[in-house]
């Protein structure tokens, strides 16, 4: 049994992007299966050099150190598949090649499970 994490980051601020890595990174560190999904409000933060403007915020963590541990760790970053239109976003532009561009339905069957699935928006 498969315990799964989706997080879904829909905001352009750090109050969004904080709390989506430290969830994704937590996650991962109690053996959950994550999946970070970003719709087009916080579809900015896959793009290069967008994370690194906030470097790291007073008595938080590295957001960039975290967004590549859970990249590392196996985690799942999903870019929604509406962003590319409604952000003139160019794939290439984006952070890393393991982010991959997709839609809700299929975030929703990838992660079907007989486990606990736990949802997070932010």
């Amino acid at each position: 049994m498969t315990n799964q994490m989706i997080i879904v980051c829909n905001g352009d601020t750090s109050a969004s992007i904080m709390p989506t890595v430290i969830f994704g990174s937590s996650g991962l560190a109690v053996d959950f299966e994550v999946n970070l999904f970003f719709v087009p409000g916080g579809a900015k933060w896959l793009l290069k050099g967008e994370i690194e403007k906030l470097g790291t915020p007073k008595g938080l963590p590295n957001p960039l150190e975290l967004f590549n541990t859970i990249l590392d760790l196996g985690g799942h970053v999903t870019l929604c598949e509406l962003s590319l239109p409604n952000k003139d976003i160019d794939p290439k532009d984006l952070r890393d090649e393991r982010i991959k561009i997709g839609g809700v339905p299929e975030l929703l069957m990838d992660t079907e499970t007989e486990g606990t699935t736990h949802t997070y928006v932010f």
